[in-house]
Parts: structure tokens; C-alpha cells; sequence
């Protein structure tokens, strides 16, 4: 059974913000000796950020780990459990974590460290910029129960960044099997990170399946962000809230209390 958005979130549609962590050991852009001090200080600038401007959630993710791939080392699971024990305190609001791209790594990891939700690709045949991204929808079912997390909401991404769906599967079939198969939200994004998600998409996967919430998961900002909600069930925000909306940058406290001021207007 799936698990309701209210039994997480307070706010009917909400707004998801991206923490990026700094690059996870081994993969290119780390550092090496890392001044740890220093890290978990801007990690934790980004949670006030976010949860001064009024979020009504988190979520934790490896984006700097370029290039991406399907498998991740056991280092990044590590790495990302090491900083959310490091401000868990701070942590006032539900969060979740997306290890990219590799959904029970990421489910893993959240239960690793007290999140409530997990963000990835569960379900579905891509061919991708990180090649064919085929996760089975079994083992990503089965590793949350092996682990005693039922607690944790499966959010599937069903239109990927960086990915184009195999053998002509509509968007409507996706969404459907995501429902039929028992996961907790699905997502829909744009061809990268910080570009717009097609509306189009956004309505086909409503209209399919009507069971299931529906997040916009990139492009979204304050300009757009109360007609979004007038279609989605919630957003996942990220570059948007950045200083210059660069999805590297840090959060942009103003950047924040604009989108969420405007985002209230709407729901």
C-alpha cells in the first residue's frame, strides 16, 4: 500500500529542496583530504537556507558526483550517510536522498540515515547518457523490505534526465505500471537538471495514473511555480534556489523565500 504524502509532509503540495553534497571519495570532481569542517558548514548554510525560507522538505543527493553512473561504490553511500549524521540536528523537516543513478544504493543510504524518502529511476528501460538504465522494480521493492524500511516513500522518476524510454512506451504506459506496481510518487523531469519539465508529460502521467502523486521534479522557480501546482502534486526544486540559479552554487536564501512566497499564493 502506498505511502500518503500527509504521512510526510504538512504542506498539502510540497516543496522539495535539493541539498547537493560535495563530491562523494573516488569520483572526480572530490577533493582529496577534504577539509570536512569546512563542508558540513556549507552543507549546513544550505538546510538554514532552506528551511528558513519555509520548505516543507529536503533531499540529499550527489550531484557533483559527474560523470553519473547506474552502480555506485559502496564510498558514496557512505560519504552521504557521514554528512546527514553531520547536521542531522539542524535537520527541522522530512528529507530523503537520491544517490544517482542507483535506487537501492539510495534506499540504502536512507535508511542509513533517517530519511523518509528515496528519489531515483525504480521502474522502466532508458537508453541514457550513463547507457541502458534498466532498474528491476523487484529488487528495488525487495531491498526496502530486506532492510525493514517501509517507512521510506519510493518516489520513481518515470521521464529521467539524461534518458529517453526504450521501445516506444508512452508516458501514460509508464505512470501506470509505476502505480500498478506500488510505488509512492512519481516524478517528471526535463532533459537535464534545472531545465523545465514538459507539461504535456506532466498531464499524460495525471491522467494515467490517478492514484499517485505527480511531482515536477527540474525547471521549476518562482515565475513558475503556482501554475505548476495547479497540475503537480508537489516540486522538487534545486538550481532554481541557488545564487544565479546555477545548480552548483550554493542556496540562495531570497532565491528560496521567493519561490516558497510564491508557490503559497497557489496552494
Amino acid at each position: 500500500m502506498a505511502i500518503p504524502l500527509d504521512k510526510i509532509f504538512k504542506a498539502k503540495k510540497p516543496i522539495i529542496g535539493m541539498v547537493h553534497l560535495p563530491a562523494s571519495p573516488g569520483q572526480p570532481q572530490a577533493k582529496s583530504n577534504p577539509d570536512l569542517k569546512s563542508i558540513i558548514t556549507a552543507v549546513k548554510a544550505d538546510i538554514k537556507a532552506l528551511q528558513d525560507g519555509g520548505i516543507d522538505g529536503l533531499l540529499f543527493c550527489n550531484e557533483s558526483d559527474l560523470p553519473y553512473t547506474t552502480k555506485l561504490s559502496s564510498e558514496v553511500g557512505t560519504w552521504t550517510t557521514f554528512l546527514v549524521g553531520a547536521v542531522y540536528d539542524q535537520i527541522k523537516i522530512p528529507y530523503g536522498v537520491n544517490l544517482l543513478w542507483d535506487p537501492i544504493a539510495s534506499i540504502e543510504a536512507a535508511a542509513g540515515c533517517g530519511a523518509s524518502f528515496v528519489r531515483e529511476v525504480m521502474c522502466g528501460s532508458f537508453a541514457s547518457e550513463m547507457g541502458f538504465l534498466s532498474p528491476d522494480p523487484a529488487l528495488v521493492a525487495q531491498a526496502r523490505t530486506r532492510l525493514k524500511a517501509d517507512q521510506i516513500a519510493l518516489f520513481t522518476n518515470i521521464v529521467p534526465e539524461f534518458a529517453s524510454a526504450l521501445e516506444g512506451r508512452t508516458v501514460a504506459q509508464r505512470a501506470k505500471a509505476a502505480e500498478y506496481f506500488g510505488f509512492d510518487a512519481i516524478l517528471i523531469s526535463g532533459p537535464v537538471a534545472g531545465v523545465a519539465f514538459s507539461e504535456a508529460d506532466l498531464l499524460e502521467a495525471k491522467s494515467a495514473a490517478k492514484n499517485i502523486p505527480i511531482f515536477a521534479n527540474t525547471g521549476v522557480n518562482a515565475q513558475t511555480v503556482a501554475k505548476t501546482l495547479e497540475m503537480a502534486d508537489g516540486v522538487i526544486s534545486g538550481s532554481a534556489m541557488k545564487i544565479d540559479g546555477k545548480t552548483f552554487n550554493p542556496v540562495d536564501p531570497k532565491r528560496v523565500i521567493e519561490l516558497v512566497q510564491a508557490a503559497n499564493k497557489s496552494r
